[in-house]
């Protein structure tokens, strides 16, 4: 009996040794993925990639808040702050979420002093100055992180970068070409291979797109240099060094991932949003104006709200 039980024994934990070793094998490989693709040698970006954070709404930390154009409210902190007029109405699809930042170092955006102003005044009027809204292309760094899709189309001397916002998309040259004979929105880019990590100049910029919602901006003298290297077959670690004298002190520099989009048949959904912010951007100039006032190429907004007639506590509190 007790030899009986004893090869007994012996048989499951042998039995559970052989599973334990292939499961710690199927976990190996999930883990480790499929080994990337490679043209020439060089690793495959090719696919369809998205980034997964609040890089868009604020490049640094920041805390949640009630919307992206608020005003001060009737009661004391922390209600200081309540949506404006104009985005009240979309209730909690308008508030902006929290996020731990991208800016590497000490997060900060080292602008300087009369930049950083024009940014806190872009932040203030958020909803008739930023790019994104009136359907501009997006430029770059910031197309790479939109809430959109991006496709990347690799050959041996060009590697092809469509995004879905706006049906933009930008060419990094791997071959010598001519320089573009004016400044873009996108920028112009060329790239070259530090090893199996992707490295692209980006310059001849127009100095009219955003880095986020937050107001963060740059000049015409932008110069970014971005690395591309995958992390996993399917995560590609996007670093980029941003200089721009005009507008900061010294170099800074964002990372994150991009994920490889992993739904069947995934590909880019046309989004040609110009004809969705007709009103927004011409609307002055039609019979029936749904806007009343521009300052230059911009509407300004009224983005006051009613107070109750006899609100004691907000007269007080206004003052």
């Amino acid at each position: 009996m007790r030899t009986r039980l004893r090869a007994s024994m012996i048989g499951v934990a042998i039995a559970s040794a052989a599973v334990g070793a292939v499961l710690s094998l199927s976990v190996t490989q999930m883990a480790g993925g499929a080994s990337p693709a490679r043209i020439s040698g060089k690793p495959s970006f090719s696919g369809i990639w998205q980034a997964n954070n609040e890089a868009n709404w604020d490049l640094q930390a920041h805390e949640a808040r009630p919307g992206m154009v608020t005003q001060r409210g009737i009661y004391p902190f922390p209600y200081t702050q309540v949506p404006a007029a104009p985005v009240l109405a979309l209730g909690a699809a308008g508030g902006v979420p929290g996020s731990i930042g991208v800016v590497q170092g000490d997060g900060q955006i080292p602008y300087k002093p009369e930049a950083l102003a024009i940014k806190k005044e872009n932040a203030e009027h958020w909803i008739d100055r930023d790019p994104e809204l009136k359907c501009y292309l997006p430029g770059t760094p910031r197309g790479m992180y939109m809430p959109y899709p991006i496709e990347i189309t690799q050959s041996t001397n060009k590697v092809h970068v469509a995004y879905e916002f706006s049906a933009s998309a930008r060419t990094i040259h791997l071959d010598k070409v001519e320089e573009p004979p004016t400044d873009l929105w996108m920028g112009h880019s060329v790239g070259h291979w530090e090893g199996d990590t992707l490295v692209v100049d980006v310059t001849d910029f127009n100095g009219k797109t955003w880095f986020d919602r937050a107001g963060n901006f740059h000049s015409d003298a932008l110069h970014l240099v971005e690395r591309f290297s995958l992390m996993t077959p399917d995560v590609i670690r996007y670093d980029v060094t941003i200089d721009d004298p005009k507008t900061f002190t010294r170099p800074w520099q964002i990372s994150m991932p991009l994920y490889r989009r992993m739904e069947p048949n995934m590909q880019l959904i046309e989004y040609r949003c110009t004809e969705f912010v007709e009103d927004f951007l011409y609307g002055h100039v039609g019979k029936r104006q749904v806007v009343k006032r521009w300052e230059g190429d911009t509407i300004v907004i009224d983005i006051t709200r009613k107070v109750p007639p006899g609100d004691k506590f907000y007269e007080w509190y206004g003052k």
